[in-house]
C-alpha cells in the first residue's frame, strides 16, 4: 500500500474503485460459509441465512475486540477506520478474523459527516452501497416503525376501543434523514376523514426503537416478542398501551424478516466484514446488531468491532447494555486517538492542527487519559492506537507514546488510512499478546438492582466527571414512574458526543459539572430506558452546506462527492 498516500491523498471512492472485490461466495469460504447459506445481492454482498446461524449455537465464541474513540472533534479520529485496519492486521498475521460495524445512516452521509464506511486504504466495499441504500435494511425498519404508526392513529380513528390518550401517545414518527422542520409536527389537520388532530414529531431512524430492537433480537422469535412489548402511549388512566395490543407486531416482523439476517460484505484486502443494523451512539445505543456479533465470533478467532463517538458514550453502552443483554464478554478495548484532535482538546483551533504544537497536546491529553481509564473501571484490558495523520510530528508521537505510558497503557502508532493492515500489523501483534497474558475481568458499571436515577448518576460521575445530576419535578416524577416497574433496566444516555459533559464547547475532560435531565423515554421492547441530556435532538439538522450539495452522477455513471 502507497504511504505517497501522506503526500499526494487520494479521495476515499477513488480507492474503493482501484481495488478490485472478490465475489462474496469467496470471501464467505474464508468463514467456512457455503454458498447455499448466502442470500446474494448482486456479486459482492449477501446476507447469512437465519437457519445456518442457528447452526452455529454449539461453537466456541472466538475473541471480542471493541474499537472505541476519544471526544470527537471537526480534526477526525478514524475509529471506522482503525477497525478495519486492525481486522486487516490480523488477517496479515495469520488469524483468521473478521469485522462488525454499523450500517451508516443516511442523514450523515447528505450531512456534514458523510459515510461511515473507514476512509484511505482501510475501507470496507461496495462503498457506494454501504453508504447508501445497501440491502434495504434501513428502509425496513422505518417502514416497520411507521406501520406501527399508522395502526396506532388508525385504531384512534376507528373509535378508540382501547381509550388511549392522545396527550399521551408516545410513539413518534420516523426518517432516515436530517429534517429538523420535522421535530414538531401536527397530523390529522383537513377534514374529519383524517383523524383527530394531534402533536407529532420525528426522530431520525437511527434513533427508533425499532432499530435498537432489531439491533438487540436473538432470532425472529425474540424480534417479533420486542416490538409487541413496544409502548406506544398511555389510556386515561395511565395505563400503558402497547404494540402487541395493536396487533402490530406481526406485520412489523414480517417487514423486518428478510433485513434481520446479517449482512457480509468485504474490507479492500479481503477481510470478511458483517455490516448490520445502526443505532447512533449519542441518542441510542450505538452498537452494530447481536445477530452480526455473535455470528462472527462463531466463525472468527478474533472479531473486531466498533461502537459509536467517544468511549463515554459507544463503549459505555456496549458494556452496559449490549454485553448485558447479550451475554457477550469483550477480552479487549483499543482506545483511538489521533494527535490533531487532542491538540483540539487541549485548545488549538482547527487552523492551527498542521503546525507541531506540544503544549495543546499535553493539555489536550487529559481526554484521551480519562477515556482509557474509564474503559479500566469495566475490567478490559486496554491499548491506544494513535491514528497516524500526515502532519504528526516525530516530537508529538513521542510526547503522547510517552504519557500513556504515565498512566499504563501502550500506545501505537497506525498508519491504515496510508498503508492498509500493513500499517496496524503492531497493533494487531499487540493485541493479541495482551489478551494472550491479560484475561478480561470484566464487569458492569452496576448492576440491575441498582435504582435508575442512581444508574444515570454513577454514570455521569464516574464516567463523564460530572459532580450531579439533575432533573425538573416532571423529570423526577417519570423516574420514579418506571422505578416501579421497570426499575431493573439499563439506561441509555443521550447526549453530545463532542464533551463529556452536555455543553458540546467544553473540551478536554472536565470535572465538576451537572448533567440536565431533559426527558426520559421508555424502550420497553428494547429494554432500557432512554435519558436525554442537554439539548441533544432526537432528529438532527443539516448544515449550513451539507455534502449532498457536492454529491453528483458523472457521465460514467458513478456517484462523485461521497466520502
Amino acid at each position: 500500500m502507497p504511504a505517497s498516500q501522506h503526500i499526494n491523498p487520494k479521495e476515499d471512492i477513488e480507492i474503493a474503485r482501484e481495488f478490485s472485490m472478490r465475489p462474496i461466495k469467496e470471501i464467505a469460504a474464508k468463514l467456512d460459509i457455503e454458498e447455499q447459506d448466502l442470500l446474494p445481492h448482486g456479486h459482492h454482498k449477501a446476507k447469512v441465512s437465519l437457519d445456518y446461524i442457528e447452526s452455529l449455537k454449539s461453537r466456541p465464541n472466538g475473541k471480542l475486540i471493541l474499537v472505541a474513540g476519544i471526544s470527537p472533534t471537526r480534526a477526525g479520529e478514524g475509529k471506522t477506520t482503525t477497525t478495519v485496519g486492525l481486522g486487516d492486521a490480523l488477517t496479515r498475521i495469520g488469524k483468521k478474523a473478521s469485522i462488525c460495524l454499523r450500517e451508516p445512516s443516511l442523514g450523515p452521509c447528505f450531512g456534514i459527516k458523510g459515510g461511515a464506511a473507514g476512509g484511505g486504504y482501510a475501507q470496507v466495499v461496495p462503498m457506494e452501497d454501504i453508504n447508501l441504500h445497501f440491502t434495504g435494511d434501513f428502509h425496513a425498519i422505518s417502514a416497520a416503525h411507521n406501520l406501527l404508526s399508522a395502526m396506532l392513529d388508525n385504531h384512534i380513528y376507528w373509535g378508540n376501543e382501547l381509550g388511549i390518550d392522545a396527550r399521551r401517545i408516545t410513539w413518534r414518527r420516523v426518517v432516515d434523514m436530517n429534517d429538523r422542520a420535522l421535530r414538531e409536527i401536527t397530523n390529522s389537520l383537513g377534514d374529519v376523514i383524517n383523524g383527530f388532530p394531534r402533536t407529532d414529531g420525528f426522530d431520525i431512524t437511527v434513533a427508533s426503537e425499532v432499530m435498537a430492537i432489531f439491533c438487540l433480537a436473538r432470532d425472529l422469535d425474540d424480534l417479533q416478542e420486542r416490538l409487541g412489548n413496544i409502548i406506544v402511549g398511555y389510556t386515561r388512566e395511565q395505563k400503558p398501551v402497547f404494540a402487541r395490543d395493536l396487533n402490530a407486531q406481526g406485520a412489523m416482523t414480517a417487514l423486518l424478516k428478510d433485513a434481520i439476517q446479517p449482512n457480509l460484505v468485504q474490507t479492500l484486502e479481503g477481510t470478511p466484514a458483517f455490516v448490520h443494523g445502526g443505532p447512533f451512539a449519542n441518542i441510542a445505543h450505538g452498537c452494530n446488531s447481536v445477530l452480526a456479533t455473535t455470528t462472527a465470533l462463531k466463525l472468527s478467532d478474533y472479531v473486531v468491532t466498533e461502537a459509536g463517538f467517544g468511549a463515554d458514550l459507544g463503549a459505555e453502552k456496549f458494556f452496559n447494555i449490549k454485553m448485558r443483554k447479550a451475554g457477550l464478554t469483550p477480552d479487549a478495548t483499543v482506545v483511538v486517538g489521533t494527535i490533531r484532535a487532542l491538540k483540539m482538546h487541549g485548545g488549538c483551533s482547527l487552523d492551527e492542527l498542521k503546525y507541531e504544537h506540544l503544549d495543546a497536546l499535553d493539555q489536550g491529553f487529559e481526554n484521551i487519559a480519562r477515556h482509557v481509564n474509564n474503559v479500566k473501571k469495566f475490567g478490559v484490558p486496554v491499548v491506544v492506537a494513535i491514528n497516524r495523520f500526515s502532519a504528526d510530528t516525530e516530537a508529538e508521537i513521542e510526547l503522547l507514546q510517552k504519557k500513556c505510558a504515565e498512566i499504563g497503557v501502550q500506545a501505537i502508532m497506525c498508519d491504515h488510512w496510508a498503508m492498509g493492515g500493513e500499517g496496524t500489523e503492531a497493533l494487531a501483534r499487540e493485541v493479541v499478546a495482551m489478551i494472550d497474558r491479560q484475561p478480561t475481568e470484566f464487569r458492569h458499571l452496576y448492576d440491575d438492582a441498582m435504582p435508575l436515577w442512581d444508574k444515570v448518576k454513577t454514570v455521569a460521575t464516574e464516567l463523564y466527571g460530572a459532580e450531579d445530576i439533575i432533573a425538573d419535578q416532571k423529570v423526577r416524577d417519570q423516574f420514579a414512574k418506571l422505578q416501579e416497574d421497570f426499575g431493573e433496566l439499563p439506561v441509555c444516555i443521550a447526549k453530545t458526543p463532542m464533551s463529556f459533559s452536555t455543553d458540546p464547547d467544553l473540551r478536554g475532560a472536565p470535572t465538576g459539572h451537572v448533567v440536565p435531565i431533559r426527558e426520559v423515554r421508555l424502550s420497553a421492547g428494547a429494554g432500557f430506558v432512554v435519558v436525554i441530556c442537554g439539548n441533544i435532538m432526537t432528529m438532527p439538522g443539516l448544515p449550513r452546506v451539507p455534502t449532498a450539495e457536492k454529491i453528483f452522477v458523472n457521465k460514467a455513471g458513478h456517484i462523485e462527492g461521497l466520502f
